[in-house]
Protein backbone atom coordinates (compact mmCIF):
# COMPACT_ATOMS: atom_id res chain seq x y z
CA UNK A 1 0.00 0.00 0.00
CA UNK A 2 1.52 3.55 -0.87
CA UNK A 3 1.50 6.38 1.53
CA UNK A 4 -1.18 8.06 0.03
CA UNK A 5 -3.66 4.82 -0.09
CA UNK A 6 -2.52 4.80 3.81
CA UNK A 7 -3.45 8.29 4.54
CA UNK A 8 -6.48 8.04 2.75
CA UNK A 9 -7.48 4.61 4.45
CA UNK A 10 -7.40 6.53 7.88
CA UNK A 11 -10.38 8.07 9.75
CA UNK A 12 -11.33 9.45 12.99
CA UNK A 13 -12.55 6.78 14.94
CA UNK A 14 -15.65 7.31 17.02
CA UNK A 15 -16.91 4.04 18.09
CA UNK A 16 -14.57 1.00 19.53
CA UNK A 17 -14.64 -2.50 20.27
CA UNK A 18 -13.70 -3.55 23.52
CA UNK A 19 -10.98 -5.61 22.29
CA UNK A 20 -7.68 -4.39 23.91
CA UNK A 21 -4.53 -3.53 21.66
CA UNK A 22 -2.03 -5.94 21.80
CA UNK A 23 1.26 -5.23 23.01
CA UNK A 24 3.26 -5.82 19.94
CA UNK A 25 1.55 -3.49 17.99
CA UNK A 26 0.98 -0.89 20.57
CA UNK A 27 5.14 -0.98 20.79
CA UNK A 28 5.18 -0.60 17.12
CA UNK A 29 3.25 2.36 16.93
CA UNK A 30 5.45 3.68 20.34
CA UNK A 31 8.17 2.71 18.22
CA UNK A 32 7.28 4.70 15.09
CA UNK A 33 6.55 7.92 17.67
CA UNK A 34 9.95 7.31 19.10
CA UNK A 35 11.65 7.73 15.74
CA UNK A 36 9.79 10.55 14.10
CA UNK A 37 11.83 13.97 13.55
CA UNK A 38 11.85 16.84 15.96
CA UNK A 39 13.21 19.99 15.92
CA UNK A 40 17.18 19.47 16.35
CA UNK A 41 16.30 15.87 17.35
CA UNK A 42 15.57 16.90 20.64
CA UNK A 43 13.10 14.57 21.23
CA UNK A 44 10.89 16.29 23.99
CA UNK A 45 7.99 13.98 23.57
CA UNK A 46 6.18 12.18 26.72
CA UNK A 47 3.98 9.89 26.10
CA UNK A 48 1.50 8.41 28.84
CA UNK A 49 0.21 5.17 27.63
CA UNK A 50 -3.50 4.24 29.30
CA UNK A 51 -5.15 1.40 29.96
CA UNK A 52 -6.45 0.20 32.23
CA UNK A 53 -10.10 0.67 33.85
CA UNK A 54 -8.87 3.33 36.62
CA UNK A 55 -6.78 5.28 33.85
CA UNK A 56 -9.44 5.19 31.49
CA UNK A 57 -12.16 6.73 33.77
CA UNK A 58 -9.15 9.14 34.67
CA UNK A 59 -9.21 10.05 30.94
CA UNK A 60 -13.22 10.43 31.00
CA UNK A 61 -13.49 13.44 33.43
CA UNK A 62 -11.03 15.64 31.10
CA UNK A 63 -12.01 14.26 27.53
CA UNK A 64 -14.43 11.96 25.43
CA UNK A 65 -12.57 8.99 23.80
CA UNK A 66 -15.25 7.20 22.44
CA UNK A 67 -14.99 3.90 24.09
CA UNK A 68 -11.01 3.27 23.15
CA UNK A 69 -9.72 1.09 24.93
CA UNK A 70 -6.29 2.65 24.71
CA UNK A 71 -5.22 6.28 25.43
CA UNK A 72 -2.04 8.18 24.76
CA UNK A 73 -1.37 11.48 26.40
CA UNK A 74 0.91 13.33 24.26
CA UNK A 75 3.28 15.70 25.94
CA UNK A 76 6.26 17.57 25.35
CA UNK A 77 8.99 18.76 27.63
CA UNK A 78 8.93 22.47 27.73
CA UNK A 79 12.78 22.92 28.68
CA UNK A 80 13.89 20.00 26.42
CA UNK A 81 12.45 21.48 23.06
CA UNK A 82 14.33 23.31 20.79
CA UNK A 83 13.40 27.01 20.47
CA UNK A 84 13.69 29.14 17.32
CA UNK A 85 16.34 31.82 18.02
CA UNK A 86 14.82 34.66 15.92
CA UNK A 87 11.37 34.97 17.73
CA UNK A 88 12.03 32.57 20.36
CA UNK A 89 9.33 29.96 19.17
CA UNK A 90 9.11 26.43 20.97
CA UNK A 91 8.10 23.70 18.75
CA UNK A 92 6.28 21.77 21.69
CA UNK A 93 3.30 21.71 20.29
CA UNK A 94 4.75 20.72 16.64
CA UNK A 95 7.21 17.90 17.91
CA UNK A 96 3.94 16.15 19.50
CA UNK A 97 1.88 16.68 16.69
CA UNK A 98 4.54 14.71 14.38
CA UNK A 99 5.32 12.28 16.96
CA UNK A 100 1.38 11.60 16.83
CA UNK A 101 1.04 11.88 13.58
CA UNK A 102 3.42 8.63 13.42
CA UNK A 103 1.49 6.83 15.82
CA UNK A 104 -1.77 7.44 14.29
CA UNK A 105 -0.36 6.40 10.91
CA UNK A 106 1.40 3.03 11.89
CA UNK A 107 -1.66 2.51 13.96
CA UNK A 108 -4.05 2.84 10.52
CA UNK A 109 -1.16 0.27 8.94
CA UNK A 110 -1.69 -2.25 11.82
CA UNK A 111 -5.53 -2.23 11.40
CA UNK A 112 -5.84 0.10 14.12
CA UNK A 113 -8.67 2.93 14.41
CA UNK A 114 -7.32 6.50 16.03
CA UNK A 115 -8.74 9.75 17.04
CA UNK A 116 -6.91 12.83 17.51
CA UNK A 117 -8.29 14.58 20.68
CA UNK A 118 -7.46 17.95 21.27
CA UNK A 119 -10.61 19.02 23.31
CA UNK A 120 -9.68 18.08 26.18
CA UNK A 121 -9.08 19.41 30.06
CA UNK A 122 -5.60 19.79 30.65
CA UNK A 123 -6.32 20.57 34.37
CA UNK A 124 -8.32 17.59 34.55
CA UNK A 125 -5.68 15.55 33.31
CA UNK A 126 -2.69 17.29 34.64
CA UNK A 127 -4.28 16.73 38.42
CA UNK A 128 -5.32 13.02 37.32
CA UNK A 129 -1.82 11.66 36.53
CA UNK A 130 0.22 13.76 38.57
CA UNK A 131 1.79 15.56 34.91
CA UNK A 132 4.39 17.89 36.34
CA UNK A 133 3.96 21.64 35.00
CA UNK A 134 7.43 21.56 32.49
CA UNK A 135 5.04 19.02 30.39
CA UNK A 136 2.72 20.61 27.79
CA UNK A 137 -0.35 18.32 27.24
CA UNK A 138 -0.58 18.65 23.44
CA UNK A 139 -3.00 15.91 22.95
CA UNK A 140 -4.62 12.33 23.32
CA UNK A 141 -4.08 9.49 20.95
CA UNK A 142 -7.53 6.99 21.46
CA UNK A 143 -6.25 3.78 19.57
CA UNK A 144 -7.93 0.76 19.11
CA UNK A 145 -10.29 -1.52 17.28
CA UNK A 146 -13.14 0.53 15.32
CA UNK A 147 -16.83 -1.09 15.42
CA UNK A 148 -18.58 0.06 12.36
CA UNK A 149 -18.26 0.55 9.06
CA UNK A 150 -14.84 2.58 7.75
CA UNK A 151 -15.20 5.74 6.09
CA UNK A 152 -14.73 5.78 2.68
CA UNK A 153 -11.05 6.22 1.21
CA UNK A 154 -12.66 8.23 -1.69
CA UNK A 155 -14.45 10.89 0.40
CA UNK A 156 -11.25 13.11 0.44
CA UNK A 157 -12.69 14.43 -3.45
CA UNK A 158 -15.48 15.21 -1.50
CA UNK A 159 -14.37 16.50 1.46
CA UNK A 160 -11.11 18.29 0.91
CA UNK A 161 -10.83 21.65 -0.41
CA UNK A 162 -8.98 21.25 -4.15
CA UNK A 163 -4.88 22.08 -4.07
CA UNK A 164 -5.60 25.35 -6.11
CA UNK A 165 -7.17 26.59 -2.63
CA UNK A 166 -4.66 25.80 -0.17
CA UNK A 167 -1.16 24.90 -2.68
CA UNK A 168 0.28 28.49 -3.95
CA UNK A 169 3.29 28.88 -6.19
CA UNK A 170 5.65 31.81 -6.29
CA UNK A 171 5.41 33.23 -9.40
CA UNK A 172 8.64 31.94 -11.65
CA UNK A 173 7.91 33.99 -14.62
Amino acid sequence: MSFLELAKKRYSVRSYKEAPVEREKLDQILGVGRVAPTGANKQPQRLIVVQSKEGLEKVGKAARFYGAPCVIIVCSDTGETWKRPYDGKKLTDIDASIVTDHMMMQATELGLGTLWICWFDPGVLRAEFDIPGHLEIVNLLAVGYADGEPQSPERHGKVRKPLGETVFYEDLQ
